[in-house]
């Protein structure tokens, strides 16, 4: 089926984690799995940070085996989340979970058994939080399948003046792995991914009255990572 599927997407009304937008990464995500269902059919999927789920929920459209989508483990946040996927119909194979990045990942493994680790991991617009890189990165080496897994991560520079900060989730993502390592040695504690900047797609800006640079604030980047 390569007709774009009609998804319904439900908002938080206001929230502190900015669940209350649809994000242009994620709608570029959605196109993105439109365009190659082969990415999503058959897949066990997770999201990470969802806030209203759109690429959750277009790839459990594309034929996912299954797909767990979680954000911070907030009432309002999580049972938005259900409520996305009750509504579009796409509840057999979805799993819907509150998760703290970097914590234990036995509730997202439980989700997938036999399997225990994750052939798609999704990050939508989520690399502004700079102080999380390490915590995302964490729980992205524990769940992803090696050498055929991809974690993609799409985002727009929302703060030009920010955006190295943005960008050096990659440069952290890339550092040698060492199981030994300290894990508060923030400076040197590395993830060992391969790292390829594959996309760049113009929108329009999301926020007209933020400063800096409108052609920086409306291009969503997309990354892929993945382990050798």
């Amino acid at each position: 089926d390569s007709q774009p599927h009609q998804i319904n997407i439900r908002l938080v009304g206001s929230h502190p984690l900015w669940a209350h937008h649809l994000w242009n990464a994620s709608k570029v995500f959605a196109s993105f799995f439109d365009k190659n269902p082969v990415i999503c059919k058959n897949k066990t999927i997770l999201e990470l940070g969802a806030g209203g789920a759109l690429p959750s929920l277009i790839a459990a459209a594309n034929g996912a085996s299954k797909v767990v989508v979680t954000d911070y483990p907030d009432k309002e946040l999580i049972d938005n989340i259900q409520h996305n996927v009750d509504t579009n119909h796409l509840g057999e194979n979805v799993d819907v979970q509150g998760y703290i990045w970097g914590k234990s990942t036995t509730g997202l493994r439980k989700a997938i058994e036999p399997k225990t680790t994750y052939d798609v991991i999704i990050l939508s617009d989520l690399v502004f939080n700079h102080s999380q890189h390490h915590a995302m990165l964490h729980t992205c080496r524990e769940l992803l399948t090696p050498k055929t897994g991809r974690v993609y991560v799409f985002y727009t520079h929302h703060r030009p003046h920010l955006a190295h900060r943005d960008v050096e989730f990659f440069t952290i993502a890339q550092r040698p792995y060492d199981p030994h390592a300290d894990p508060d040695d923030r400076d040197v504690l590395g993830y060992g991914f391969q790292v390829d900047h594959f996309l760049q797609e113009k929108m329009n800006v999301m926020f007209e009255e933020d400063p800096g640079d409108v052609q920086v604030r409306s291009t969503v980047h997309g990354w892929q990572l993945w382990l050798p």
